[in-house]
């Protein structure tokens, strides 16, 4: 019951050629595989990231917002008169 014999798998493919077409399969694999290159990279980058250890931040959290970068600061608010 759990298992697809071949014949499922052959109206699977049937399937998907008739709603994508010839044409878009190529173009749909090859982005799939660029999207699972992307990931596999973010993903090994994550665990190299762990590996390594965080610099300290001293002085308690309101030095580590005195140190943020300017683009990383909220806007000022503005006053209108």
């Amino acid at each position: 019951m759990g298992e697809l014999s071949p014949w499922h798998w052959l109206i699977v493919a049937v399937v998907v050629l008739v709603l994508f077409g010839s044409k878009k399969l190529p173009d749909a694999a090859r982005s799939l595989g660029r999207s699972l290159r992307i990931f596999k990279s973010e993903v090994s980058s994550l665990h190299t990231d762990d590996d390594a250890a965080p610099p300290a931040v001293t002085g308690g959290p309101q030095t580590a917002i005195n140190a943020a970068p300017e683009a990383a600061r909220p806007p000022a608010p503005v006053q209108r008169d």
